[in-house]
């Protein structure tokens, strides 16, 4: 009997499928050949990181450890509970602020962050102008301290003072409390760093009208299942970072019974469903609690590379790792690369700024671009490019979200928990979808785009994993 299966698999009988990875050369000669080729971009890590590298992938702690923490990321099931002022629930004093990413001291803060510093001064009766507060601020009359500490997250400048009236999230699974302010809009808003008169007057009007009937609706109400609203906004075109139209739309059907059945006036019924119906982004600000809730979860597991953090101040951006505690890695801030509004361009854009990278930290936001291919027409890039930026961000994490899962890839997971030996070995960095602050106090908002982390906070973070790895038997 011949053999009729064709010689060499068939490799001299058909068109060759070529694929390339490095340097660009083989590729190169080839598409000038006309010949179809992939190249894929590899790379080796970096050798001044191989020695960590080795020390870390070695570690017999690693595997299980990982498994553990990003086990309790993926079964957190963060709940709306109640909306309470900063004071009560974070306990925070006259001249006591919170902001967004890791530690920073007035010297060092960027532009959009004084100016955030500056209208939470006014806010809270501290100063009388611009002016005032930021020659109190520059003589040190605020404490200043991350909102991570305290359990918070803020997006942008994420600036909270006493007065401010914030979501309180409880992991019914593992028990933890996270919080974050209410949203405010886009365009000029404290949290880009402007502080204007209609600035102070949006945010007196969400003291005494949008947080007290919040609170109310949502005592009314119960729990709120925060994960089972994200899953349902991601199957509607949310990526729940820099889009949120389902996820809002889907809170205000959940809440409108207990909004309209408050014992308030009618007026400011009404005044709170068309300030939420004028924001998309309202959503948001639960989703960043959604996600703290999470990542701190998986927080404090010795011997695990996961990410737990990733935040901006405007001058530094930091991450945490769950196997090195509360220590911050940082390195500058990048400007993000995107669509500007108006007039605006790189020029007037201040670097990356904000705690809501914690979307991204917990499998949504960039890493769900896939799931909301109309994000581009905000920050930028083609459908395919979403789809692409989802796709290479299941290189560097170590599992696929059981819950957030993405239409346009067969449902396929949202790729979840970052690893840092992953991200040094591949030269792949997060993608991170995020708002463009001005860099000038008080501008406000001037585009959206998308950025990464600079590559050095991983090899830091990857430095401290192996300084920690105890040696193994001789």
């Amino acid at each position: 009997m011949s053999d009729a299966r064709p010689r060499l698999g068939g490799l001299l009988t058909r068109e060759p499928r070529v694929v390339t990875a490095g340097v660009g050369v083989l590729a190169e000669a080839l598409a000038q050949q006309a010949v179809p080729v992939e190249a894929v971009d590899w790379r080796p890590a970096p050798e001044e990181s191989l020695p960590a590298l080795n020390a870390v992938l070695g570690d017999p702690r690693r595997a299980e450890a990982n498994a553990r923490a990003v086990g309790r990321m993926l079964s957190a099931r963060p709940h709306l509970v109640d909306v309470r002022p900063a004071s009560e629930v974070l306990g925070l004093e006259p001249g006591a602020f919170l902001h967004a990413g890791p530690p920073l001291e007035w010297d060092r803060a960027s532009g959009p962050m004084r100016g955030a510093l500056m209208g939470a001064m006014l806010l809270e009766g501290l100063a009388g102008t611009p002016e005032e507060a930021e020659r109190a601020l520059a003589r040190g009359a605020a404490t200043l301290e991350p909102c991570h500490r305290h359990g918070t997250v803020g997006p942008m400048a994420g600036v909270v003072s006493p007065s401010m009236w914030m979501l309180v999230v409880e992991d019914a699974e593992h028990g933890g409390t996270a919080c974050c302010s209410l949203n405010e809009g886009l365009g000029k808003v404290l949290r880009y760093g402007a502080y204007g008169p209609e600035v102070l007057e949006r945010l007196r009007w969400m003291g005494a009208v949008l947080g007290p009937l919040l609170r109310d609706a949502v005592r009314r109400h119960g729990p709120i299942d925060l994960v089972a609203l994200i899953a349902q906004a991601l199957q509607m075109g949310d990526e729940l970072h820099n889009r949120n139209r389902a996820a809002t739309s889907l809170l205000v059907r959940e809440l409108g019974a207990d909004l309209v059945a408050a014992d308030a006036p009618r007026a400011h019924v009404a005044e709170v469903f068309r300030f939420v119906a004028g924001n998309d982004h309202f959503f948001l600000n639960a989703s960043m609690a959604a996600a703290k809730a999470a990542a701190d979860a998986a927080r404090d597991v010795p011997g695990s590379t996961l990410v737990v953090a990733m935040a901006r101040n405007g001058t530094d951006f930091g991450i945490q790792v769950s196997g090195t505690g509360d220590r911050w890695f940082t390195g500058p801030a990048q400007v993000p690369d995107g669509l500007y509004l108006g007039s605006y361009g790189p020029a007037d854009a201040n670097p990356d700024i904000g705690d809501s990278a914690i979307t991204e930290t917990a499998g949504m936001g960039g890493f769900a671009l896939a799931a909301a291919p109309a994000i581009v027409r905000f920050v930028g890039g083609e459908v395919p490019d979403a789809v692409a930026a989802t796709r290479r961000m299941y290189e560097i994490t170590l599992a696929e979200h059981p819950a957030l899962q993405i239409p346009l890839l067969s449902f396929r997971g949202t790729p979840a928990g970052v690893d840092v030996t992953r991200v040094v070995r591949t030269g792949i960095l997060p993608v991170i979808d995020t708002g463009i602050a001005g860099r000038e106090p008080g501008v406000g908002q001037v585009g959206a785009g998308l950025v990464s982390p600079p590559a050095r906070v991983f090899a830091d973070a990857l430095a401290a994993l192996a300084a920690a790895v105890r040696p193994g038997p001789a």
